[in-house]
């Protein structure tokens, strides 16, 4: 039997009742193509309005990978004296949802406050593109980063890669595959509310299922979709979920943040936990009271304002 939920701060959890009315905690593959036919009626921001204008300038590049070309949106500085720090973005979206225009707005404040170099990928989803497709054109955006940062002007001795949820899964994965495989030597990951564990047996995961944004349906739904029936078995690859992975040293600094009130809490802080058993750094966060995704779906609470201020502060940190 599983514990009574944690409660929801009170300003998030009124947030959380309205959009209760428009999001679903439970998504199923069943109800996927109604989800991206909404999704799609809200346009993607255009150039000009990534510019912010004309303070980024944006380009669009494509780099070779294993399952076909992979499109990346590149936002920097205008202006500014090159090389600059780089962050790689993989967008969220429960590995089903979302392109390289998605979830941008704070990563552009950070470019025109920390000047940075902001590459986002446009990695291919599940189900139609189950792994390791969409690690493996995260993977090939990151290494082609690196090898071409001159012309994009970063410096590809400061690579930061982050994310969130899905996204922050991939990041995640991202570090491990450069660590393994001798890639983009990174100097940090920025893990969002990240997606790690395909088991989706956690306390939390129980505790808030039916409740929020992304329950438990849903996190079955989004790893079924990536690995298919070999979801949740002895045979998962860490580059798939991160943690399945039995060896966490070696890795570049970590932030991970997650909601006290939402499914990836245990796996997250025992993400955080065994980098620190490992040897490794980490700054770990957990938002009272949060669900997930709260900073984008309640962007003017204060819970949501503090953990923007933490991730720009981890990040100023470590760029200095």
């Amino acid at each position: 039997m599983s514990s009574p939920p944690v409660p929801f701060d009170p300003e998030l959890g009124a947030v959380l009742a309205v959009l209760a009315e428009y999001v679903s905690p439970s998504i199923t593959l069943d109800t996927l193509d109604a989800l991206r036919a909404a999704r799609e009626v809200i346009p993607s921001q255009t150039d000009e309005e990534l510019s912010r204008d004309g303070a980024l300038v944006v380009g669009e590049h494509t780099a070779p990978g294993p399952h076909g070309d992979v499109p990346l949106l590149v936002c920097r500085p205008a202006g500014a004296a090159t090389p600059l720090p780089a962050i790689y973005y993989t967008h969220g979206g429960g590995m089903m949802f979302g392109d390289a225009r998605t979830g941008l707005d704070d990563l552009l404040d950070w470019a025109l406050e920390l000047g940075l170099v902001v590459v986002s990928v446009e990695y291919r989803l599940a189900p139609e593109h189950p792994h390791p497709v969409p690690v493996d054109d995260c993977y090939a955006g990151l290494v082609w980063t690196a090898e071409h940062a001159a012309e994009l002007g970063a410096d590809p001795a400061r690579l930061v890669v982050g994310g969130p949820s899905a996204g922050g899964g991939l990041a995640a994965a991202l570090a491990l595959m450069a660590r393994d495989r001798g890639g983009p030597a990174l100097i940090g990951q920025l893990l969002m509310c990240p997606m790690l564990d395909d088991r989706n047996d956690t306390p939390s995961a129980a505790q808030m299922a039916g409740l929020g944004i992304w329950d438990r349906t849903s996190n079955e739904t989004g790893w079924t979709a990536l690995l298919g029936d070999a979801r949740g078995g002895p045979d998962v690859s860490p580059y798939a979920a991160p943690a399945r992975a039995g060896d966490l040293s070696g890795l570049p600094p970590a932030f991970v943040d997650v909601g006290s009130a939402e499914t990836f809490r245990d796996e997250d802080v025992a993400y955080a936990t065994r980098l620190w058993q490992a040897g490794g750094q980490a700054e770990l966060h957990v938002w009272p009271g949060a669900f997930h995704g709260f900073d984008l779906m309640a962007p003017q609470a204060v819970l949501s304002q503090e953990a923007r201020a933490a991730r720009l502060r981890w990040l100023r940190r470590l760029l200095a």
